[in-house]
């Protein structure tokens, strides 16, 4: 694998990246994002095969993340996708739970379902956990046909009561489906064989929504990709792993988070030997780039994972990388609200217009201007290697944005802006860390995106985290993680029973026809490893914890993981019964991580330019090439590292000593 030539390239809101490795070889490139996203992901791969002497043809292993499905759900996009529904359950997606993001808010609303009302169709049919109690009424299916057809509907949702557990039913209305219509079909027993009605149908419905578009997507970008001669591409999904074309396109809901998946899994990649180094509990994974900023948490070498997520208003109960997102990044615009109160995001510029100092037309002030005015980057720097910046037009929007919040001049805009950006990714990384039982003290924060090595040693500061550490790749870290990804599938089953009444050769049953599914996904059978994990309750919660279960289920052995989980969780235990909920099964095969060197060249440093830190005045700060830092130099601050996709800021009482593979660890000067 090291003699492999292996690319990644991951599509965010503004930016392109890629990374190659050769070798030992590291290149990267950045590229604006396109409408189509295919057309850049091409024009990047150029770039880093031009930049390493590489002819496209000769790259073995290409894996990608795109935004195709959560641009649709958050654009609301998608397919136009009709339901079909147990009689008398049409309206459950629209119905949801009675649980409220703000209790006391009045004037609240319900996000509207992706399905409209005059789209979703019964038939009849039932079933109980036990079994079908009546078979489905097929003419009524093949009228529910006829209906689709008439409505123009892109694709179809089936879900129909219990079929999680029993899904005979279902599975036959789909087979007259597709014998009656030309459209993709998606089946909740497939898609998330869980109990929870509304959940279960709401992640199928996603899955129908976006399923058309990634279809297209993919068709687009492996005939460019062929055309480039490139081989066909592995894509990344939001569990953290990566799984072939033809998988993805059957399950495209598992696509929905993939660019933040990979950042965490390169964080992790980069970033694990300084954890176990400094004896961290773990590390907190922070990626800022033009629209947003992402936070997930590292803990024993494995990204936190979750099963309960939302998007827009949409609940996706399939496993992803738990990562806390907030809309503060690069872009993101400042403003003044009705109180003249001063904000930031979640509104972005984009990649066009862009930031004012971007002189693409841009005219409202954003991070990136107040971080230019600050000193934090200079007018020579090059964002992405190649975009210049003007710095009269970033001051001439935050001259505007001072006299509305009634600020003294763009100097006092910049700050607040800074400050404000700061205090929204602060709250981010206490959700993922103080508000679920950990000590963000115990943890290093690893930097990276286009502007988070910027923001992240103040941060770190606010937090009392002490390590800081910016991998070599952090501009396009989320493009490295695609490199560093195992291939993974997981696959679930709800199987309800107390733990006291466990058969555990129905459940061994169960367990191996989950793992013939998972294996029937990956690529190579004969080479994954198989991991087996179920989800317990105590009698009376509405909510479960995932344990590991070994090779032999042990009912005893499980029952009491759960109590050393629930009490390292929620810091207690109890003496009520457990319940079985869930059995999950992940198959993996692994792919070996990245392994790059650096060598410095040339002088590092490159000049000297006025910053300002705090509230302060400005400071001289050095400005630094990182490509030029030699292994086992410290810079103190105030310093300035530059390189092609990313800037990194070294605060007054911080230094940053350069590891081996060109990592920056960065701490508070003892002295």
């Amino acid at each position: 694998m090291a003699d492999r030539i292996r690319l990644g390239a991951d599509v965010g809101g503004t930016f392109t990246d890629v990374v190659l490795t050769a070798g030992t070889e590291l290149v990267t490139a950045k590229v604006p994002s396109t409408e189509d996203q295919s057309v850049g992901v091409v024009e990047g791969v150029r770039k880093a095969c031009e930049a390493a002497g590489i002819d496209p043809a000769a790259v073995d292993e290409f894996t990608h993340a795109m935004t195709v499905s959560v641009n649709a759900l958050l654009e609301r996009a998608g397919a136009k996708t009709a339901l079909v529904t147990t009689e008398g359950f049409r309206d459950v997606v629209e119905l949801g739970r009675q649980d409220r993001p703000a209790l006391y808010d009045l004037s609240a609303t319900r996000p509207e379902p992706l399905v409209p009302r005059r789209r979703r169709f019964e038939v009849p049919e039932r079933a109980t956990p036990d079994g079908v109690t009546d078979p489905i009424d097929e003419a009524a299916v093949r009228d529910a046909a006829a209906q689709i057809r008439a409505s123009d509907a892109e694709s179809v949702a089936v879900s129909f009561l219990h079929a999680y557990a029993a899904p005979e039913n279902e599975r036959r209305a789909v087979e007259i489906f597709d014998a009656e219509l030309d459209v993709p079909i998606s089946a909740s027993h497939e898609v998330l064989a869980e109990f929870r009605e509304y959940e279960r149908t709401a992640t199928t419905v996603v899955d129908a929504y976006v399923t058309p578009a990634i279809d297209r997507y993919l068709g687009r970008l492996a005939e460019r990709a062929g055309d480039a001669g490139l081989p066909e591409p592995l894509v990344m999904q939001a569990n953290g792993g990566v799984a072939g074309i033809q998988t993805v396109r059957e399950h495209a809901v598992t696509t929905t988070m993939s660019g933040p998946a990979a950042g965490v899994v390169g964080a992790n990649a980069a970033a694990g030997d300084v954890a176990r180094e400094r004896d961290l509990r773990g590390l907190v994974t922070f990626d800022m780039g033009g629209t947003s900023s992402d936070v997930s948490l590292v803990r024993d070498g494995e990204a936190e994972r979750t099963t309960d997520s939302e998007i827009n208003g949409q609940p996706i109960r399939t496993p992803m990388v738990d990562v806390t997102t907030v809309g503060a990044g690069g872009g993101s615009i400042a403003w003044v609200d009705d109180g003249g109160a001063l904000r930031v995001g979640p509104r972005s510029a984009g990649a066009d217009p862009g930031p004012a100092c971007y002189g693409n037309g841009g005219t409202e002030p954003t991070v990136t201007d107040a971080d230019l005015v600050l000193g934090y980057i200079g007018e020579s720097t090059a964002l992405g290697g190649e975009l210049s910046l003007d710095a009269d037009a970033a001051r001439e929007a935050l001259v505007g944005l001072a006299e509305e919040a009634g600020l003294a001049g763009p100097i006092d805009a910049a700050r607040g802006v800074h400050r404000i950006a700061n205090a929204t990714m602060a709250r981010a990384i206490r959700a993922a860390t103080v508000e679920r039982g950990h000590d963000p003290r115990a943890f290093g924060l690893v930097a990276f995106g286009g502007a988070g090595p910027m923001h992240a040693a103040a941060l770190a500061t606010d937090l009392d985290i002490d390590t800081v550490i910016v991998p070599p790749a952090c501009g396009v870290l989320s493009a490295y993680g695609l490199l560093a990804a195992d291939e993974q599938h997981d696959a679930v089953r709800t199987h309800r029973v107390a733990i006291d009444d466990v058969d555990p050769d129905t459940v061994e049953t169960h367990y191996d026809a989950l793992e013939t599914d998972v294996r029937g996904d990956v690529r190579d059978s004969d080479a994954a490893a198989i991991r087996r994990r179920a989800d317990l309750r105590y009698a009376g919660q509405s909510f479960e914890l995932t344990v590991d279960v070994a090779d032999a289920f042990d009912p005893d052995r499980v029952r009491a993981r759960f109590h050393e989980a629930h009490e390292a969780t929620y810091g207690y235990r109890m003496d009520e019964p457990v319940e079985l909920v869930n059995l999950r099964v992940s198959a993996t095969t692994t792919r070996s991580d990245p392994t790059t060197e650096h060598d410095s060249s040339g002088d590092p440093r490159v000049g000297e330019r006025p910053a300002r830190f705090g509230e302060g005045e400005e400071q001289p700060t050095s400005v630094y090439d990182r490509p030029g830092l030699a292994v086992g130099r410290t810079l103190d601050g105030p310093s300035v590292v530059e390189q092609a996709e990313s800037t990194v800021v070294v605060p007054p009482a911080w230094e940053a000593a350069v590891r081996d593979d060109g990592s920056l660890v960065l701490t508070e000067d003892s002295g």
